[in-house]
């Protein structure tokens, strides 16, 4: 999976929660969309149960007002988890809440149409295209898939253990878009009967992606080649050998989820004239634990400070990142290993080899 821009664009970050609940470290494929129950931007208990974004409708310039609470490719804290179940605010979802309402019941207390509030199921075309530019920026940043194979339940027949809750094993094998309803865990039923259908009209409307220019098919242009997958091949690694979205890779051989392929299976490639020999792992080995003291130059203290910023640890650089270890790296490795639950209880900011295995540090 690729790491793209971790801040969407024009979002504010005045409710800032990622130093207060620092969050796990993930590699976003799943977006879940709540909906607040409310009208305005809530509190989120001070950050206690924040998602990593907020919507919120601007009704006088159509558009929504996006807050950004953590950075996407970490952790945020708006599902339930239970214990002894499946991992769920920490198993690479990003979560958007909408402010606005899924039931009929609560827009009609609140004045129906004649009140200014969003029924999400109900929302303008306007809201709905507002959306697609999220879903669209998670797509071409980050590889969330522009796609959902859940169905969207109304609510309050959303609410509980429903047909359209996902099983344990169902929500660690799915990627896409997906609502509270369908997160095992969790009872809530938003964002209910939202046509996400229709967002994604939009949000393929607005892909950046090269097209074919026949109406269908293929997402991307020029040249094609072909490739065989080789054992431990993933479409993201061949994606990034190749420099190809591995998503466009899955759409022209009409790989569906979970994305399965086997050795000895032929892909085609789109867009790329180069050879399908992939490139070597691309992950550092660990370079051992003198890398990581005071005074050390390297390009690999550098290529750490950068995958560390990547991650959302940035804010403990005030200059960047840079070839000599700093007490700056130090904290950040810290906060890093604080936010995963195995590296936790060695917190000192020192990688080592289980530290730098998590890291995935890019080859230099």
């Amino acid at each position: 999976m690729k790491q793209g821009q971790q801040r969407y664009p024009g979002a504010s970050t005045k409710y800032w929660y990622g130093s207060k609940y620092p969050g796990s470290a993930m590699e976003v494929n799943v977006g879940v969309l709540h909906t607040t129950e409310g009208t305005s931007l809530p509190s989120y208990g001070g950050g206690a149960s924040a998602p990593n974004f907020t919507a919120v409708p601007d009704f006088k310039n159509q558009k929504l007002v996006w807050y950004q609470h953590y950075e996407f490719d970490v952790s945020s804290r708006a599902l339930v988890n239970r214990s002894g179940g499946v991992e769920t605010n920490t198993l690479n979802a990003v979560q958007v809440e909408l402010v606005g309402t899924c039931d009929p019941s609560t827009s009609k207390k609140w004045g129906g149409k004649n009140t200014r509030h969003i029924l999400w199921p109900e929302a303008p075309d306007w809201a709905l295209r507002e959306l697609a530019k999220f879903v669209k920026w998670a797509h071409d940043e980050h590889g969330v898939p522009m796609s959902s194979s859940v169905s969207w339940k109304a609510y309050p027949a959303s609410y509980g253990a429903t047909s359209v809750r996902l099983s344990g094993g169902q929500w660690n094998s799915y990627r896409g878009w997906l609502g509270h309803q369908h997160v095992p865990e969790n009872d809530h039923g938003d964002p209910g009967a939202l046509d996400f259908d229709k967002v994604l009209s939009y949000a393929k409307g607005f892909s950046s992606a090269p097209s074919t220019g026949s109406g269908g098919g293929s997402s991307s242009s020029g040249s094609t080649t072909k490739y065989t997958v080789k054992s431990g091949d993933t479409l993201s690694s061949i994606g990034k050998a190749l420099g190809v979205s591995w998503p466009d890779i899955a759409k022209d051989n009409g790989i569906k989820t979970p994305y399965r392929i086997t050795p000895g299976q032929k892909l085609t490639i789109p867009g790329k004239s180069a050879s399908s020999t992939p490139a070597k792992p691309s992950y550092e080995p660990f370079p051992g634990t003198g890398f990581f003291r005071v005074g050390r130059n390297s390009p690999i203290v550098t290529a750490l400070g950068k995958r560390l910023v990547a991650l959302g640890f940035g804010r403990y650089y005030s200059v960047g990142p840079g070839p000599k270890w700093s007490e700056a790296d130090r904290k950040a490795v810290a906060a890093f290993q604080r936010s995963r639950k195995e590296l936790a209880g060695d917190a000192d900011g020192y990688p080592g080899p289980k530290t730098w295995s998590a890291l995935k540090v890019p080859k230099v």
